[in-house]
């Protein structure tokens, strides 16, 4: 009974961890598209010294999961609990990694003027960040559901991704001189979508928890 309340207070700790891990995440793309949108720079670099915090939010996991495997011994379902949250950290880290990315391309136009107001590109972000908290949410409700639900949500993250690509090359083609800011705009577009391809991941983590089999939601 003992060893069970041991168990029972660590995963907690660990779901703790990995919620405030999404919240950051969540928080650092929406900090990034605001700064690209205005091309604050200060702001951008903010960002980039923050992920030093995911990045040590991470190691806390990593070391905590282990511990409870090392110490615990659990199974089955014990097991992928810890499991599935060591691989949602890890996708939770390149997201912010992404969104580092983001930022970056903010400091690349220090200097410059949009070539047109970002309109797009924030409402992929928005569509994003609802996915993370959809993502980590379906893990700590064990939602299979809502895991499900990201695949849905994800294509309509492609759709958009697809629409701004075409305008920017529209835009390339009719006034070559936007190429090079519009080719770093498509990047940050594929940044956006990588994230929605790592809480898919989360969702896939998920389905892995409550079935013990993993599926494909990156279809």
């Amino acid at each position: 009974m003992v060893k069970r309340r041991e168990f029972d207070q660590g995963l907690e700790e660990l779901q703790q961890l990995l919620s405030e891990m999404g919240q950051r995440v969540g928080q650092s793309l929406m900090a990034a598209m605001n700064a690209l949108k205005t091309i604050d720079v200060e702001e951008a670099r903010r960002i980039i010294a923050g992920d030093l915090d995911l990045n040590n939010l991470e190691t806390k996991i990593t070391e905590l999961g282990a511990k409870l495997i090392a110490t615990q011994q659990p199974v089955a379902k014990d097991l992928r609990s810890i499991l599935a949250a060591l691989k949602i950290s890890s996708d939770l880290e390149r997201m912010g990694d992404l969104a580092v990315d983001i930022a970056k391309t903010t400091l690349r136009l220090e200097g410059q003027q949009l070539i047109k107001p970002l309109i797009d590109l924030p409402k992929m972000a928005e569509l994003v960040r609802d996915m993370i908290e959809d993502a980590v949410r379906s893990y700590l409700e064990e939602n299979v559901d809502l895991a499900y639900k990201l695949d849905k949500d994800d294509d309509e993250v492609d759709a958009l991704y697809s629409q701004i690509l075409r305008h920017l090359y529209l835009l390339m083609a009719k006034e070559p001189q936007t190429i090079s800011q519009s080719m770093l705009l498509s990047f940050v577009g594929r940044y956006i979508e990588r994230i929605a391809d790592h809480a898919t991941n989360i969702g896939e983590s998920t389905v892995f928890l409550v079935t013990g089999k993993r599926p494909d939601l990156n279809t």
